[in-house]
């Protein structure tokens, strides 16, 4: 199983860093993707969670690296023609290079490639630059999910994009 192969070989370099690779998320990346994810979210998901997600069949899930190791990750799920990101996060220690964009950008191709008409996501209105990011990608507010944050019962903004041909 060719679970390192990159699906991006040698993009450029980011705004401030060495060159990004981007490739399927293996099990031996979960450490370190579970450092981010804690140091990113109140309620970090689980290694259990992350290996279930990783079995799905309709799910894609990828991390980026530098020359340093994974600096970011991300996720989504294809269902029929809609791609539903899922998570994405990216190190604080490497934070305003573009890596957000880049995996942002990843995703989406993946989803155009396999037919995705519609990308949506679940955003907290607190997250300004999670935010910013998707407004700049072309996402517009579809709606509006009532406390589904359980920690604060902050409301999620359901943000989406129409994938053109």
């Amino acid at each position: 199983m060719e679970t390192k192969r990159s699906f991006e070989a040698g993009l450029p370099p980011t705004k401030k860093g060495p060159v990004l690779s981007i490739r399927p998320m293996a099990e031996e990346d979960l450490e370190e993707v579970l450092r981010i994810e804690r140091a990113s979210f109140p309620q970090p998901w689980s290694r259990e969670n992350y290996r279930r997600e990783m079995a799905q069949p309709f799910s894609l899930y990828v991390v980026a690296e530098d020359g340093e190791g994974v600096v970011g990750y991300a996720g989504m799920w294809l269902v029929l023609d809609e791609a539903h990101v899922t998570t994405l996060a990216v190190d604080p220690r490497k934070r305003g290079r573009g890596i957000g964009s880049r995996l942002l950008d990843h995703l989406e191709g993946e989803a155009r490639r396999r037919g995705a008409a519609t990308m949506l996501l679940e955003v907290r209105p607190s997250n300004r630059p999670a935010l910013a990011l998707y407004e700049k990608k072309g996402f517009s507010l579809w709606g509006r999910r009532r406390k589904y944050y359980s920690d604060n019962q902050e409301d999620a903004l359901l943000l989406g994009k129409v994938l053109g041909p």
